[in-house]
């Protein structure tokens, strides 16, 4: 599929990105704590800095796409 006979599949956009961006951030989270149980690091640390990466970005991802809602509305 191509730009000329039908949609562009490099453009195409997630039906629920809020959701995917969870996923992506969960999963390096949990990739940031499994690193830390494995080497013998400081777990607890490790999941404070997790779930506070986690928060970040999903107020970040939350806070583009609400800008992007806006953008379009106008």
């Amino acid at each position: 599929m191509s730009k000329v006979n039908g949609r562009d599949p490099a453009r195409r956009v997630s039906k629920r990105p809020f959701r995917d961006s969870a996923l992506i951030y969960g999963a390096f989270a949990a990739i940031v704590i499994i690193v830390a149980v494995v080497t013998g690091g400081r777990v607890l640390w490790a999941v404070v800095f997790a779930v506070g990466a986690f928060m970040f970005a999903m107020l970040w991802t939350w806070r583009s796409l609400r800008g992007r809602e806006g953008q379009r509305r106008r």
